[in-house]
């Protein structure tokens, strides 16, 4: 069965479109290609990458303009299947299924409740396009061969739209042999790794850090004049060493010199039911986790004892959640341990490809069986 993931707004390097779904389902045998922006067509992993372009920069290009090129050249491919991960993508849905192929909408937030905190649209604006966005996203989900979901709010959402709705979480690739750095070897050292905004409580952190005997080794890209303007306050002052984007393996490099990893989120609409990946990535690399108060995360963390939740707003909490896991090593390691080995045990993508894979099985049988009819 050939199968066509195609996105105009995530790099062809995604860790989840690429590394997770194209991969395993090229290791399961299944022909596999990936439409996104480049400069050329290559192998990797068994999966056909497909390049597009861009002829410029800008949101409104990549959303109206490009995501047409993206869908053209995905078209040309004549694959079975057609996966498609971005919601500006949605409107060539009912192109494909009157072609007759497999059509999956792989549904990564929630997005009417994300507009509600794009900062690049006017306030009395959001209500107003999220409801709007809402009613039109339902209508596509509802027509979809089926529709993937990235945590179990927004599958509860669209099942009730299509019941082939199926949840396949964004959990680390969980590596056994990736060694834990014991807490003695380890600097005086908390972390965070990814997108730098306000809504993340990014300047929360870095004041917060104000406080506290650490520093804060950051990781990413600031997305506005006033976040890299407290970041470079905070350097200056000697409590963060900024990264800014790194590889993979920088990434990892960050995990294993830190005692802590931060993921305290403000309470927007689209945070509260999320399940943020690296909250797992910092269980996986063996250290605790400095999260949200949201009931999802609380549980999570809870449960297998494996960090601090904290009132995001709160500086204060923040930063005497910070003090005690850096002078506490023992407690801190024993709380590593234990989120590596729920990792290890649940929270890891071998069981989310399993399910992955399974679908897709199922899709391909029912497929022969429809062109074994028509014959």
């Amino acid at each position: 069965m050939k199968v066509c993931h195609f996105t105009s707004a995530h790099p062809s390097n995604d860790v989840r479109i690429f590394e997770k779904e194209c991969v395993s389902l090229a290791q399961a045998g299944f022909e596999v290609y990936l439409v996104a922006a480049g400069d050329c067509d290559k192998v990797e992993k068994g999966v056909h990458i497909v390049s597009v372009k861009p002829e410029k920069q800008g949101r409104l290009y990549r959303m109206r303009r490009f995501a047409k090129l993206i869908f053209r050249k995905a078209l040309e491919l004549n694959a079975d299947v057609y996966h498609f991960h971005d919601p500006e993508l949605m409107r060539f849905a009912k192109k494909l299924k009157r072609a007759g192929k497999i059509v999956i909408y792989d549904i990564h937030e929630d997005l009417p409740r994300s507009i509600l905190s794009k900062p690049y649209l006017k306030k009395w604006m959001r209500n107003f396009i999220s409801q709007w966005v809402e009613r039109y996203e339902n209508r596509i989900a509802s027509i979809t061969t089926c529709n993937i979901t990235a945590t179990p709010h927004i599958e509860s959402r669209f099942k009730k739209i299509n019941k082939e709705t199926y949840s396949i979480y964004n959990f680390p690739e969980f590596n056994i042999s990736n060694p834990l750095v014991p807490f003695a070897e380890k600097g005086n050292y908390v972390c965070y790794t990814g997108g730098l905004t306000e809504i993340r409580g990014i300047p929360e952190i870095l004041k917060a850090m104000e406080n506290t005997g650490a520093q804060l080794i950051l990781a990413g890209v600031a997305e506005s004049t006033a976040v890299a303007a407290a970041i470079e306050h905070s350097v200056t002052a000697g409590k963060t060493i900024f990264k800014g984007k790194v590889s993979r393996s920088g990434v990892n490099e960050i995990l294993n010199e830190s005692k802590a990893g931060l993921v305290t989120f403000l309470p927007e609409p689209n945070h509260i039911n999320a399940q943020p990946n690296k909250m797992f990535e910092y269980m996986a690399a063996g250290i605790p986790v400095i999260a949200s108060d949201f009931p999802l995360w609380q549980k999570i963390i809870s449960e297998n004892k494996c960090g601090i939740c904290v009132d995001p707003k709160d500086i204060k909490t923040i930063a005497d959640a910070v003090n005690y896991l850096t002078t506490h090593d023992d407690e801190a390691q024993q709380m590593g341990v234990n989120g590596r080995k729920a990792v290890e045990e649940k929270y890891n993508w071998k069981a989310e490809e399993k399910k992955l894979i399974e679908l897709y099985m199922h899709l391909a049988s029912k497929l022969h069986c429809e062109r074994d009819s028509v014959i």
